[in-house]
């Protein structure tokens, strides 16, 4: 079986006949834990039970969501990556770099299995399960980059519906890398709140464009979502930073 190190990906088919001979990827310590933690396989359930959120980006925010390591194969034209998250320490592990993958390819990425993390973060005191240095990477990019170049159109299910949204931790370290038009939106919304449909009508803007911009915000733990609708008695207060997961530098 193929070890977590190899740098060569599986073609679809070869890991498929080892996931239905072993019942896991190669891709796992076979040593570890066999099911993720309760509270986010529930919150996956949900998701496969609901097919227009049952896709893999939504996946990738029930595991920051719940701050919880996974390793997340997924398939990018006819291969597969095994991608482990670290939401709490703010880095994936991957054997290829996800960012270099193929940007047509991304728009049909897909999730074939989510486990739990076969390999640990550095710094560990599980030693002898961390990977090469080299392999880790920081996490905030890959979110950014999925979400402007991958499979989701529409917003997140947690940011959409009746709000207004605004940039949060905008500073210039904190700031995404964006061309254009994505670019000047973001300097716009560091300075107030505004509508999806506010969005779109920017110069060089789209529907399109403006969910995978404030996805990219969301899942980069930069956006704060207000929402319009009157809340419910008890709340404290309807804006909310989403995520949280971000550590304070």
């Amino acid at each position: 079986m193929r070890d977590f190190e190899d740098s060569t990906l599986w073609r679809i088919s070869a890991f498929e006949r080892i996931r239905q001979q072993t019942g896991s990827s190669g891709f796992m310590r076979l040593t570890g834990p066999t099911l993720l933690p309760t509270t986010l396989l529930a919150d996956l359930r949900r998701l496969d039970a609901d097919p227009e959120s049952a896709d893999v980006m939504e996946v990738i925010a029930a595991c920051l969501r719940h701050r919880e390591s996974a390793l997340l194969c997924l398939e990018h034209e006819g291969l597969v990556w095994p991608v482990t998250l670290f939401p709490e320490e703010g880095l994936y592990h991957s054997p290829r770099d996800l960012l270099k993958a193929s940007v047509a390819g991304l728009a049909n990425l897909r999730l074939v299995t989510a486990e739990p993390a076969g390999v640990r973060p550095p710094g560990h005191w599980m030693h002898e399960r961390i990977a090469q240095a080299e392999h880790y990477r920081p996490l905030s990019p890959l979110m950014w980059w999925l979400a402007l170049n991958g499979p989701r159109k529409e917003l997140m299910a947690d940011i959409a519906g009746a709000a207004v949204y605004r940039m949060v931790n905008a500073s210039n370290g904190d700031r995404p890398s964006a061309p254009g038009a994505l670019g000047s939106a973001i300097d716009r919304l560091k300075h107030g709140s505004v509508t999806l449909n506010e969005i779109a009508r920017w110069p060089g803007m789209s529907t399109e464009r403006a969910s995978r911009l404030l996805n990219g915000l969301y899942l980069a733990g930069s956006l704060m979502t207000t929402r319009t609708q009157a809340v419910s008695r008890g709340d404290a207060a309807a804006a909310r930073g989403l995520f949280g997961w971000k550590r304070t530098r």
